[in-house]
């Protein structure tokens, strides 16, 4: 039910009011006895917060209602409240079709697969500790969310100067980033700014397929660079100042070099490019590894030796602030860097590359798919890595051939120094999982 983002499907089908019920109503029974809840901008997320509420309610918790807004909003918020837990209705980048739930702990982090497994498990069984009539749980606001995230935003970084950026909110739930940053003094234009959970402007994953409008716009004006969020706002991805889509390795890397120094951990998943693993030797500094998801990454984010965690896929974090992907806060670190250091673009070429293959295949049965992928991958190479998926590193590059948590795909992933070697090793990659499908 929980894959490594919370419980995602589509609306009336996979995601439905009961649905959102029974989870208010396993979170309350579990001892969850004050509980954040908001939700991103889709039209289906009122009536699935109205339910999960209701359920936490009905079971004698205490809802504590942010409303509409981020993720990282309502994730800071349970820490705010002295809450228990977080709920976030939202699908995040998935289409408008889509919507899901999310579970954030006070620390911040969002709940670990045990968590997730204990409230499965109740969810399955129905077991539901209904209060009578005179035990139902009260509501009350959650007053200025929105203002007291962006206090702490503008108080985790200073501008030297002020850029002029253009942010595409993708009609989501992330204009606060243009809120602070022109509170910080920065000329800022808003694309697809109004709120609109049919996503009229362009799709809610921003990429660069989909955000020509955000590279035309500052190619052909003065901005300093462009940066784009996804539905709710956990995400952050940039244009350089020509326009050129900033690949999410690349600004991973540059993320990681310019937060680590000498002696620092950088905590990435399993399917990060090896270009991070360069930048970060370039200041002393070095790379660990995790499953994909931003609970593992902020899990291992949480440790003393760690100084940031990110993940390809555009989350950002920075454990000093919070264990959440937050996309202002990247905004705002990015914006910070650029005004010290100058152009994206110039930050950018410091990065060697190298080619990188991605892309999915849908598969009814991952698990069974990837055990025979892993078993044929431990009769042919001496180091298979199954921390998650089947990861097998060569001399000059490595694969990854995983199951998507979020969707009924599997992914691929293999890099190398150069493109033939990337070619084969994707090759090798789509070989093996074409063998282990053919048997579904």
């Amino acid at each position: 039910m929980f894959g490594t983002s919370g419980i995602r499907g589509t609306v009336g089908t996979d995601v439905t009011a009961e649905l959102a019920l029974d989870v208010g109503r396993a979170l309350a029974s579990e001892g969850y006895e004050r509980v954040v809840v908001g939700r991103d901008v889709r039209p289906s997320g009122a009536v699935l917060a109205d339910a999960l509420m209701a359920g936490v309610r009905e079971c004698g918790g205490t809802v504590l209602e942010v409303g509409v807004a981020p993720t990282p909003t309502i994730a800071r918020a349970v820490s705010w409240t002295e809450s228990d837990a977080g709920v976030v209705i939202t699908a995040s980048h998935n289409p408008a079709t889509d919507n899901g739930i999310k579970l954030w702990n006070p620390s911040g982090r969002a709940f670990d697969p045990e968590q997730c497994e204990t409230i499965a498990t109740r969810l399955e069984r129905g077991t539901f500790t209904l209060q009578p009539w005179d035990g139902h749980g009260s509501s009350e606001p959650v007053e200025n969310a929105l203002e007291r995230h962006s206090r702490e935003l503008s108080e985790a970084v200073s501008l030297d100067t002020s850029p002029s950026v253009v942010v595409d909110v993708g009609n989501g739930t992330g204009g606060i980033t243009a809120r602070v940053l022109a509170d910080l003094g920065c000329d800022v234009v808003t694309l697809n700014g109004q709120q609109d959970g049919s996503f009229p402007g362009r799709p809610s994953e921003p990429t660069r397929e989909t955000l020509g409008d955000l590279a035309s716009f500052v190619e052909l004006s003065d901005a300093d660079l462009g940066i784009a969020h996804d539905g709710d706002a956990d995400r952050m991805v940039a244009v350089d100042e020509t326009g050129t889509f900033v690949p999410k390795d690349v600004l991973l890397a540059l993320f990681a070099r310019e937060t680590a120094t000498v002696g620092d951990v950088v905590a990435v998943p399993v399917d990060t490019s090896m270009a991070v693993d360069d930048a970060l030797e370039s200041v002393g500094a070095a790379a660990t590894r995790t499953p994909v998801g931003d609970v593992f990454v902020a899990d291992r984010a949480m440790d003393s030796d760690v100084v940031f965690g990110g993940e390809p896929s555009g989350a950002w974090i920075w454990p000093q602030e919070t264990p959440c992907p937050d996309g202002p806060l990247a905004a705002c670190k990015l914006l910070s860097l650029v005004a010290d250091r100058g152009p994206l673009s110039t930050l950018v070429s410091a990065i060697e590359t190298y080619p990188i293959r991605r892309q999915s295949i849908d598969v009814t049965d991952k698990a069974a798919v990837i055990g025979r992928v892993r078993d044929r991958c431990r009769q042919r190479y001496a180091d298979v890595d199954s921390m998650d998926g089947v990861y097998v590193a060569f001399e000059d590059g490595w694969m990854l051939v995983r199951a998507s948590g979020t969707e009924p795909v599997v992914r691929i992933t293999a890099e190398a120094r150069t493109d033939s070697r990337a070619n084969e090793i994707e090759a090798i990659a789509v070989d093996l999982l074409e063998a282990a499908t053919s048997r579904e």
